[in-house]
């Protein structure tokens, strides 16, 4: 789910010329078959689903041989695909978050602009892979994020209504400790958590987000004295005062089963855990609301809603493979195995129009009655400054361990968003 930009290891990407590797990927297959193809997917969460699919997909085209690396949860998945191109061995599809990073990537994206699956993306859902009038990426899905939480744990502890605002959250989370619940299941231990989505919440809050971003950059704006950031902040402090002990040795799995097992009621995470939830306890009473960074109901009444990633193609790769990537892809999101598949095996809310959703599980339901309500924050932190985002998560952990004060982080962040804004 992170996305982790390194400027020096991207420099070190473009000086080094692809050399995409076949060797040695299913030994046993590829002697008998005429395509090999290398996938890196990101999303740990859907790792044995996607694996599944891939095979029913290489039943109905035996010539091709698909093989699939997941890298993600608590691993730099974005630092070790820089590694694997640097070496001259990136794969043949690999995923781009868009904006900022698609520009950064652009010399090894694809132009997907005359795919057929490109009619049916919602136009909302390309707007994050498109570079001048071309489309560089296919969407992989609709995410949302915000608090999830246990309804039969808020029940026992005589909480009719989800929060609406910080004063409230404090509120509820008294009312589970008196129960003897501990209402927050915090992993901290991952980077990514903190640096990408709990602060999104401050970027995304703003009236202009687009605006204040240029504003950090040609210095109009500042973290300090932001009341946005204050408000993120003071959610994470109350996140931590009734969260679970030793959040900074907490990792993704961890926290996310204590949340599953009924050892926590409310967890920050999005509609990607699903699956690990059906895993762990099958048919959970659960729902999304919306995270407060302060005492505006009305402002705080929407969740954080996008396109997590873009499933991408290395424009490096022979022409053979490439023309085999475009087939997997838009068999994905055409086939009827394919759209079974996204919808229920992946849990997926589809970013397109060919797709329905049946029966749709707790958690995607709420995304998208939010979505039609309007009540959507953004995703902004493709937007930043390319490598800033590797420092943010760091900062705020030495924040949690007390090593720094409120005002020491703030001028963290903008130190780091100067540093790299002006590469």
């Amino acid at each position: 789910m992170k996305i982790m930009l390194t400027g020096v290891m991207f420099a070190s990407l473009m000086a080094c010329g692809e050399k995409n590797d076949e060797g040695a990927i299913h030994p046993q297959k590829a002697a008998g078959k005429r395509v090999v193809l290398s996938v890196f997917n990101p999303k740990v969460e859907i790792a044995s689903q996607f694996e599944r699919l891939v095979k029913e997909y290489e039943k109905e085209n035996p010539e091709v041989d698909i093989h699939i690396r997941t890298v993600g949860g608590g691993a730099d998945d974005r630092a070790m695909l820089m590694t694997q191109f640097a070496a001259g061995k990136g794969p043949d599809i690999y995923t781009n978050g868009g904006y900022e990073e698609a520009r950064l990537w652009k010399d090894y994206l694809e132009d997907l602009s005359d795919q057929p699956w490109v009619g049916n993306a919602y136009n909302y859902a390309l707007e994050p892979i498109e570079m001048d009038g071309k489309i560089y990426g296919m969407p992989m899905n609709v995410e949302g994020y915000g608090f999830i939480y246990n309804k039969d744990l808020f029940a026992k502890a005589g909480i009719k209504e989800t929060p609406r605002t910080l004063s409230e959250l404090k509120e509820v989370s008294e009312k589970l400790r008196a129960m003897n619940i501990t209402p927050f299941s915090i992993g901290y231990a991952e980077k990514w958590i903190l640096g990408v989505f709990m602060l999104n919440l401050a970027f995304a809050h703003q009236d202009n987000p687009d605006a204040f971003i240029k504003g950090l950059t040609d210095g109009t704006q500042k973290f300090k004295g932001n009341e946005q950031f204050t408000g993120m902040l003071q959610l994470l402090d109350l996140t931590v005062q009734y969260g679970n002990k030793n959040p900074l040795t907490i990792d993704y799995s961890t926290a996310v089963t204590g949340f599953a097992t009924g050892k926590t009621a409310m967890i920050q995470q999005g509609n990607w855990i699903q699956p690990m939830l059906d895993k762990i306890s099958p048919n959970m009473n659960i729902g999304f609301f919306p995270m407060p960074i302060s005492d505006d109901a009305v402002k705080n009444d929407a969740l954080a809603i996008g396109i997590p990633n873009n499933w991408v193609i290395n424009k490096k790769t022979t022409d053979v493979k490439k023309a085999e990537a475009k087939k997997f892809l838009n068999w994905m999101v055409s086939s009827e195995q394919g759209k079974r598949f996204m919808t229920e095996q992946f849990k997926f809310v589809p970013a397109f129009s060919n797709i329905e959703i049946k029966n749709p599980d707790p958690l995607a339901a709420d995304i998208i009655k939010y979505v039609k309500e309007g009540k959507i924050l953004s995703w902004n932190w493709f937007k930043y400054p390319a490598g800033v985002s590797d420092e943010f998560g760091p900062a705020m952990q030495a924040y949690i361990n007390k090593q720094m004060n409120r005002e020491e982080l703030l001028q963290e962040f903008q130190k780091s968003w100067n540093k790299y804004s002006e590469k």
